[in-house]
């Protein structure tokens, strides 16, 4: 049998040893990945934080409140001399044949849908009507003060008071936008005054003030 001697056994393990090292260093140079946590990952610190998951109020559904201006779509199934698309009037009523003066304002689609489906009654057999709010025109809010177009404007869709601004073109030179605030009129006949500080906000900070409008609301930008 042949004997290994001790310089030769060194010589033996080297290439071991080197390959158990480059193993082991391969091993610590990849990212570590995180193990969850009660069945949860931890945050990602670079990641944005998402601040709600709140939905949009304002949608022209169900329980969407008709106003003088809106533009309805009204379908009479097999009846289109009776169906068609129609502004309700500053006075808050529309005209349709058959039906004559009804009141829209105020209304539900859903309860305008009853109202003149009862009114049909009287003619048709068995009246199947659709009321949809097309356009939304009733909801508006007011931007008045130190922007490039001050005025009232739609609130079709759901908006913020940054949105706003930008929709009014932005600031005008002297605009104070750390003194920016919202008013709104409470249901009870009160004014809520909200404050908006404009460079705290697009800072990240203060994110709450930057609120959803309301139909009637109007942006002071001093």
């Amino acid at each position: 049998m042949r004997q290994i001697t001790l310089g030769s056994a060194k010589w033996l393990l080297t290439p071991l040893f080197l390959v158990l090292a480059a193993i082991a260093l391969s091993a610590a140079q990849q990212p570590k990945t995180q193990s969850p946590e009660n069945g949860k990952e931890k945050a990602d610190p670079s990641k944005p934080i998402r601040v709600t998951d709140q939905p949009f109020k304002i949608e022209p559904g169900e329980q969407y409140v008709i106003g003088p201006d809106d533009v309805l779509a009204i379908n009479v199934w097999r009846e289109p001399e009776i169906s068609r698309t129609l502004p309700v009037r500053p006075d808050g009523s529309i005209s349709l044949p058959l039906v004559g003066e009804i009141k829209a304002s105020g209304q539900t689609p859903m309860e305008l849908q009853a109202k003149i489906t009862e009114e049909l009654r009287a003619y048709l057999s068995n009246p199947q009507v659709t009321v949809i709010v097309q356009q939304v025109r009733s909801q508006r809010f007011n931007i008045v003060g130190e922007v490039t177009r001050p005025g009232s404007y739609t609130l079709a869709q759901p908006m913020t008071v940054l949105d706003a601004i930008a929709t009014a073109g932005g600031f005008a030179q002297w605009a104070k936008t750390s003194k920016i605030y919202v008013l709104r009129r409470n249901k009870d006949g009160s004014r809520l005054i909200v404050p908006f500080n404009y460079k705290e906000v697009i800072k990240g900070k203060k994110f709450y003030q930057d609120l959803e409008l309301e139909p009637g609301d109007t942006i002071v930008v001093p």
